[in-house]
């Protein structure tokens, strides 16, 4: 296996070299050589994250798009596959956080353990303001405008005039001590 992967190392090299100074059948064969093995990279790195394989095929499109319109940053002296590497695993980074931690359950197999009558809204209502009251007053307002308004983030950011970055962080570290505090109880 190691001696394949140093040969298409020297391969893929090549043929980036000649595309990069002209040789479109060289490049376009690259490409071509590129694809499968992005596509199991890409399927392997999606079965690992728990998700789906059915958006396989346009991270491989996004990786080779970002290949084209990156390929002169590649330095021609160093290896190709580390350069390649790199770029495929950010696009298959961006994807996944774009698609979101989504788990799908059907919940047919679960319909006798469902409560038959919910709860009473008020019930619910009162025992999350008391759980908020918790809470330190940033994170407080933060998860009282997402979880219990419906805002999303960038809502939020612009009505508590904080950063969408600081309101992520204010919303997992709200979530974090909520979910201590109920274990402890």
């Amino acid at each position: 296996m190691r001696v394949r992967e140093h040969e298409d190392e020297d391969e893929w090299g090549d043929l980036m070299r000649r595309g990069n100074v002209g040789d479109s059948g060289a490049y376009r064969h690259l490409l071509k050589a590129l694809a499968p093995v992005l596509r199991a990279v890409t399927r392997r790195g999606l079965a690992r994250a728990g998700q789906p394989l059915d958006q396989a095929e346009d991270i491989v499109q996004d990786i080779l798009l970002a290949v084209h319109l990156k390929r002169h940053t590649w330095d021609s002296d160093a290896p190709f596959s580390p350069w390649l590497f790199a770029i495929a695993r950010n696009k298959l980074v961006d994807a996944l956080r774009r698609r979101g931690r989504r788990v799908f359950v059907n919940i047919d197999d679960f319909t006798e353990t469902i409560a038959s009558e919910p709860v009473a809204e008020s019930v619910r209502a009162s025992e999350v303001t008391v759980h908020l009251k918790s809470l330190p007053k940033r994170q407080r307002d933060v998860l009282q405008s997402i979880t219990v308004e419906s805002n999303s983030i960038k809502a939020t950011a612009v009505k508590l005039a904080m950063s969408e970055g600081a309101v992520r962080v204010a919303l997992h570290r709200g979530l974090a001590r909520l979910a201590a505090k109920l274990r402890n109880e």
